[in-house]
């Protein structure tokens, strides 16, 4: 069990365990099992869905909670335990207004019509007419929006981006905290919504199953409990969990690649070159590669989760500091968060200066404002800039963008990734 994980610290791989075909086997399967749990909890008929307006019949508002704290509790459950990678699961980007705008349109249409998209597609495979009403004027909507929101609604509709934003991060509490809070919540409100039920219908129906009940409840929140005082894996113990393969590969120089390298991938069309710069503030204003972003290595765990997991799959994210020392801490930090496409330059800035200050010198001897070597740092090992500038000009030297055309660099291509193919047509 503990090698099964390891190898696939979830989401599970369906395509690459199952194939293609298992892949959308097990995708129909589940979408069936799902939609036979809506149609016998009665979520097919839109006088049940409806009643819950009304509070005379809240079973959506506890099966939609039910789910939502039971996948909640195993998500975090999992990844506390380290069964899964929780920054591998997608998570819809916050659009907070058109969100918000978006809800209360649905909720009108939820009111008026009876059904919310998906149980409309449950009524719709029942052969139910107020489903196939619901599901005919529900894909209208989604024409007629699709063919204005460029002239319409482009500017709203993608305004206030909070991106990947969860609670935890909104209320800066852990993980664990949010979950149990949850949770004990989500039980007093049941509690809540089936007293009401029983004022608006004059029954007792609350105390229905009350020992299943209880039972059921104590054990979600004992589960919630284990949650929070397990808590989430640090940076340190999903480094352990990769360590035996990821280190041997930093120390077999596999992912440190020279300078030329990189270079011919910042003018590659094909890939999306990442420059991650992590030295200090000064050094990245006295000097920097064009393209090139500092970064904070306290806060790169963070942007791993939030921002680098979710770029396309032709993201080639290359890390540098003056030497490797900063770059190879900030690298295991980033593939601790399961970001794939990592490299370190090899040498640091001090090995892009010494590779490309002396090949422009050379194609122009007479050529102004280039580093120099500083005798003083010369010899020093430390993770320092070993050249001097006149000025802290960031990107705007030469020497940051390079154009070596009438140069052929040698270097061991070290590189391996997916690389999407530029399609033809319009």
């Amino acid at each position: 069990m503990e090698q099964f994980f390891s190898a696939f610290p979830g989401p599970l791989p369906l395509q690459v365990l199952f194939g293609k075909t298992g892949f959308y086997l097990i995708s129909l399967l589940i979408g069936i099992a799902f939609g036979y749990a809506l149609e016998i909890g009665g979520f097919g008929k839109s006088t049940k869905l409806a009643a819950q307006f009304y509070f005379t019949d809240m079973t959506v508002f506890k099966v939609m909670f039910t789910g939502i704290i039971v996948a909640m509790v195993l998500v975090f459950g999992a990844s506390s335990l380290g069964w899964l990678d929780y920054g591998r699961v997608y998570v819809n980007p916050t659009y907070l207004w058109p969100g918000m705008v978006g809800g209360l349109i649905m909720g009108v249409g939820f009111v008026v019509g009876g059904f919310c998209p998906g149980t409309s597609l449950v009524a719709l495979a029942t052969f139910k007419k107020d489903g196939i009403a619901f599901v005919a004027g529900l894909t209208v909507g989604i024409y007629v929006f699709g063919e204005n929101i460029d002239g319409l609604f482009s500017t709203f509709w993608n305004s206030s981006n909070m991106g990947r934003l969860i609670l935890p991060d909104l209320l800066g509490a852990p993980i664990g905290v949010i979950v149990f809070g949850i949770v004990l919540m989500a039980l007093l409100l049941f509690w809540l919504v089936e007293y009401v039920e029983d004022q608006m219908n004059g029954t007792q129906n609350r105390r229905q199953y009350l020992p299943q009940k209880l039972s059921g409840a104590g054990f979600i929140l004992l589960l919630a409990l284990f949650v929070m005082l397990r808590g989430q894996p640090t940076v340190e113990e999903k480094w352990e969990r990769i360590a035996a393969v990821e280190q041997a590969r930093l120390d077999q120089r596999e992912v440190q690649i020279a300078a030329g390298e990189l270079l011919d991938f910042i003018q590659n069309d094909l890939v999306r070159t990442e420059l991650i710069d992590v030295r200090n503030e000064s050094d990245f204003n006295l000097f920097h590669l064009m393209g090139a972003k500092r970064a904070e290595i306290e806060n790169l765990g963070q942007r791993a989760e939030k921002d680098f997991l979710q770029r396309p799959v032709n993201t080639l994210f290359v890390i540098m500091s003056n030497d490797e020392q900063r770059a190879t801490e900030a690298w295991k930090i980033i593939r601790a968060h399961g970001v794939e496409n990592v490299y370190i330059l090899e040498n640091g800035v001090n090995g892009w200066l010494d590779t490309f200050t002396e090949l422009l010198i050379e194609s122009d001897p007479l050529r102004g404002d280039m580093p120099v070597p500083s005798k003083t740092l010369a010899d020093m090992d430390d993770d320092m800039l070993r050249y001097e500038f006149d000025a802290a000009l960031g990107s705007s030297y030469e020497v940051a963008e390079p154009e070596l055309h009438e140069h052929k660099l040698e270097y061991t291509p070290k590189v391996k990734m997916k690389v999407k193919k530029a399609s033809g047509g319009g």
